[in-house]
């Protein structure tokens, strides 16, 4: 019998406590010196250089995933998705890095939003082969951003970024998936949680390092937990 079946749904129920803690929370707003980063040093006439070109790691992830899948064959929407938004995080974050605003915040989260609506997709597939949930996820993500837009609201947008650290491990225990995959997920995840601290230490890390600000970490080692990601599993 498939572990799926043997195993209780811890993923639903944190999907559904997950839901619950967002609602209860009330509006979650975004901070008024959002679009103030520490390093606004330019490079080549490009502004706020640092934090525009380590987009490219995105960009490399992205056309490496794509690259093994083509390779393997691999025909699964959600990691196809996760793959592409990749590149499209790598064009819209740059887009937005060079001239910070909400107007251009649109276009570097909804790629993000897309990305975590991917890969929590395709990881539900693996454990779910009959249940498609990329398309809803998807659209969930798109209409987060949107919802934010004209709201301040930013609750479903992080509702999907947080989804995939808590309930991947879940989904991936529940199917029995491999031991590298899980490890791999496992780091990817660390590295992420790693990225986020360093992007709300954004100035403390610039005064430390002197060379490199925590928003541009950020970036780097966000970009390497994808290319952990889709090494393992595209």
């Amino acid at each position: 019998m498939p572990l799926t079946q043997t195993r209780p749904p811890l993923a639903l129920y944190a999907a559904g406590l997950l839901i619950i803690a967002m609602a209860l929370a009330g509006p979650i707003v975004q901070p008024a010196n959002y679009h103030h980063f520490a390093d606004a040093r330019a490079l080549f006439g490009i502004p706020n250089a640092a934090d525009v070109l380590s987009n490219i790691g995105f960009l490399l992830a992205g056309v490496y995933g794509l690259a093994l899948m083509w390779r393997a064959r691999l025909r699964n929407a959600g990691f196809g998705l996760f793959c592409v938004s990749l590149l499209l995080t790598a064009f819209g974050s740059s887009w937005y890095h060079l001239a910070p605003d909400d107007a251009r915040l649109v276009w570097d989260r909804l790629p993000i939003a897309l990305a975590c609506a991917g890969l929590l997709g395709a990881v539900v597939r693996q454990a779910y082969p009959r249940v498609t949930l990329v398309a809803p996820l998807a659209i969930f993500g798109a209409l987060s951003v949107f919802w934010w837009a004209q709201t301040g609201d930013l609750r479903p947008y992080l509702l999907l970024q947080l989804a995939p650290l808590v309930l991947i491990p879940l989904l991936q225990w529940q199917s029995g998936a491999s031991i590298g995959q899980r490890r791999a997920f496992g780091v990817a995840i660390f590295l992420y949680m790693l990225a986020k601290v360093f992007e709300l230490g954004d100035l403390e890390s610039f005064k430390v390092l002197g060379l490199v600000s925590g928003h541009t970490i950020k970036h780097l080692l966000a970009a390497l937990a994808a290319v952990l990601i889709v090494r393992k599993c595209a």
